[in-house]
C-alpha cells in the first residue's frame, strides 16, 4: 500500500520535510554538542532556501507552504531556544535556580514567539516580498552564528534569545533578500558549517555581521525588487 503522500508531494516538499527532521536532530546534537546543534541549524536554513528555489523552478504543491511552516517551527524555533537553554547547564546552576528556569523560560517564549510569527507569516505575508517581524531562519541563524563565534555563554545566548523572541512579533517591516544577497548568506553558512578552528571562527563572525547587519540595518536601508525567496 502506497502512504498517502505518493504522488501529491514534490521535490521541493521532500527538501522541506528533511529540513523538519534536521531540525530534530539538531535538538538531539544539543544534548550533546551546542556546536553540532548550530552548524545542523545552519544546514537547515541552507535546506530552507533551497526548498523555496525548487518550488519556484519545479513547481509546487498546495501542501507546501504549510508543511514549510511546521518544519520552520523545528528547525528555527525549538532547536535554537534548545541551544540557548543547553548552555544554562554549563553554569552548573541548580534546576531551582531562578535565574535557570528564567533561562528557561525564555526559551518557551522563543518557540511561541517563533510559531506565533510563522502562523501570521502564512496568514497575511506570504505573497508580499516583505514581512513584519524577524524572519525565525534569520533569527536561528543569529543563535548558531553566535555559538560558532564562540559565545556560549547564557549571559550572551539567553538575552539574546529573549530579544529576537520579541523582534518576531514585532511590527519592524523587513524586505525579503535579493537574489545576490541571499546567495551570499547561503555561502557562508555553507562555509561556516565545514570549516572549524580559527577560519571556522572568521566565518562565523562573517556571517554574525551579515545577519547582524540585515537585523539592524534591513527595515531602513535595504530595498529589494521582486525576488521572493520566502521564509
Amino acid at each position: 500500500m502506497k502512504p498517502r503522500f505518493a504522488g501529491r508531494l514534490g521535490l521541493a516538499d521532500a527538501v522541506t520535510v528533511a529540513n523538519a527532521a534536521i531540525g530534530f536532530l539538531a535538538v538531539v546534537a544539543a544534548t550533546i554538542d551546542v556546536e553540532l546543534a548550530a552548524r545542523l541549524v545552519l544546514f537547515g536554513a541552507i535546506a530552507d532556501a533551497l526548498d523555496g528555489i525548487i518550488a519556484r523552478t519545479h513547481g509546487s504543491t498546495p501542501a507546501g507552504d504549510h508543511l514549510d511552516s511546521l518544519a520552520d517551527v523545528a528547525t528555527f524555533g525549538v532547536a535554537p531556544a534548545t541551544i540557548a537553554a543547553i548552555t544554562l547547564e554549563s553554569t552548573g546552576m541548580a534546576t531551582s535556580n531562578p535565574a535557570f528556569l528564567a533561562g528557561i523560560a525564555v526559551g518557551a517564549a522563543y518557540v511561541a514567539m517563533a510559531v506565533t510569527r510563522l502562523g501570521l507569516y502564512a496568514a497575511y505575508d506570504l505573497e508580499s516580498d516583505e514581512t513584519k517581524g524577524v524572519q525565525t531562519t534569520l533569527a536561528a541563524t543569529l543563535i548558531a552564528a553566535t555559538v560558532l563565534a564562540g559565545y556560549t555563554d547564557p549571559v550572551v545566548l539567553v538575552p539574546g534569545t529573549a530579544l529576537l523572541a520579541v523582534l518576531m512579533v514585532s511590527r519592524v517591516t523587513y524586505p525579503d533578500l535579493h537574489a545576490q544577497d541571499a546567495i551570499v548568506m547561503g555561502v557562508v553558512q555553507a562555509i561556516t558549517i565545514v570549516l572549524t578552528g580559527y577560519w571556522g571562527r572568521v566565518f562565523a563572525f562573517a556571517l554574525l555581521f551579515l545577519a547582524g547587519s540585515y537585523l539592524v540595518f534591513g527595515p531602513w536601508f535595504y530595498w529589494r525588487d521582486e525576488l521572493h525567496l520566502g521564509e
